[in-house]
């Protein structure tokens, strides 16, 4: 984000910028970590579902539904909150979920700061 885009907006903005990147330092730091300990199955996942919100727009054709629940932020969560507080041990499902929720927040931070 220019400065020039900033300008105007006070310190809230970017105190509120500065969160949404280190949210997204954090969340990829983690996915690269998770896929690291986990292996090619997990690192697969993630760059898969990291790929996800730009891939559905392509793939949907004319449905922005499709492209709407892609770029979902909500999805994620739940799918990091629900692996976490259940007995399912599958990997590349958290990963997935690190994944996506990465991308969101970069193309937030890129897109409007």
């Amino acid at each position: 984000m220019s400065v020039e885009a900033m300008r105007g907006r006070g310190w809230g903005a970017w105190v509120r910028w500065a969160g949404w990147v280190l949210l997204a330092g954090f969340l990829g730091a983690f996915a690269v970590f998770e896929s690291a300990k986990y292996g090619l199955t997990t690192t697969a996942a993630a760059v898969a579902f990291f790929l996800l919100p730009d891939l559905s727009g392509k793939v949907a054709g004319g449905r922005r539904w499709i492209v709407a629940v892609a770029n979902s932020g909500w999805i994620p969560v739940v799918i990091l909150v629900g692996y976490s507080l259940s007995p399912i041990a599958w990997p590349p499902l958290f990963t997935a979920g690190l994944g996506w929720a990465t991308r969101l927040v970069v193309g937030r931070v890129v897109r409007r700061g």
